[in-house]
C-alpha cells in the first residue's frame, strides 16, 4: 500500500481551498483519507499555508511520498530541508 501526502480540494465552485491530507494512493482525490496535516488557501494574498510539521515528519519517516505540489509547499516552509538533513545526518 502506497501512502501519499496530497491536496484535497474543498470550497465552492471557483473558490478553491485545499486540505493537505495523508491518503492511500488508490483513493480518489476528494475521497477517503487517513489524516489531515494542514491547509492551503491560494486565494489570499500571499497564499496561506498551515502545516502540522511534526505529523508530516512522522508520515515522511514512515515512507509517505508527497505529491509534486505538496513537495513545493513543504520546501517553501523549510520542512523538506529539515527532513533531508535529519535523514542523512551522520549518526
Amino acid at each position: 500500500m502506497s501512502v501519499k501526502i496530497r491536496l484535497k480540494r474543498m470550497g465552492s465552485k471557483k473558490r478553491p481551498f485545499y486540505r493537505v491530507v495523508v491518503a492511500d494512493s488508490r483513493s480518489p482525490r476528494d475521497g477517503r483519507f487517513i489524516e489531515k496535516v494542514g491547509t492551503y488557501n491560494p486565494l489570499t494574498q500571499p497564499s496561506t499555508v498551515n502545516l502540522q510539521e511534526e505529523d508530516i515528519f512522522n508520515w515522511l519517516n514512515k515512507g509517505a511520498q508527497p505529491s509534486d505540489t505538496v513537495r513545493n509547499l513543504l520546501s517553501e516552509a523549510g520542512i523538506m530541508k529539515k527532513y533531508h538533513e535529519a535523514k542523512y545526518a551522520k549518526k
